[in-house]
């Protein structure tokens, strides 16, 4: 079973990280599915618009919800997730080198989430990459059992990701 994790400390750096290896992996010719997250500040307010990437080429989904400028809850668009969820497992049918999830988080927990798409990989032997948070951690290991934590940064990840597919 080739599986990693990533957590990369700060708000959004794990999303830029996998983003970043996404572009590079893509550009050395292997094929990828999943999603990396791709954010966008709106600074009058202090939230961020969340989309996803659908890989290798899009489509871009909106996967948050505007809730007003003093909502606290969830801003997830549990929908928008579903339609990315279903894309990446449409396109792992197909097969693919590497799967990257940009984050397993309270959806996957819940059984939710690209929590099946996980699973489809590795059942298909496709190595993958997964995003955490430190607070997704205990819930992605129960899931797994065990998977390897890779360094947070781009030359760590490009490497095991390499080595993973044999491209090494």
């Amino acid at each position: 079973m080739k599986l990693a994790y990533v957590i990369a400390p700060g708000r959004g750096t794990t999303n830029l990280l996998l983003a970043g290896v996404a572009e590079a992996l893509g550009d050395k010719g292997l094929k990828l599915c999943g999603t990396v997250q791709l954010d966008t500040e709106r600074a009058e307010e202090h939230h961020c618009d969340m989309d996803v990437l659908v890989l290798p080429d899009g489509p871009k989904i909106r996967i948050s919800q505007y809730l007003g400028a003093d909502a606290r809850g969830c801003k997830l668009n549990p929908e928008a997730l579903e339609t990315a969820v279903g894309q990446t497992e449409e396109r792992l049918r197909d097969g693919a080198d590497l799967l990257i999830v940009n984050k397993f988080g309270k959806q996957e927990a819940e059984g939710r989430g690209f929590r099946e798409a996980v699973g489809q990989a590795l059942a298909q032997d496709i190595p993958a990459i997964i995003g955490l948070s430190e607070g997704s951690r205990d819930a992605f290991m129960a899931f797994v059992g065990e998977a390897e934590v890779i360094a947070p940064e781009h030359d760590a990840v490009m490497a095991w990701a390499l080595s993973a597919t044999d491209r090494a």
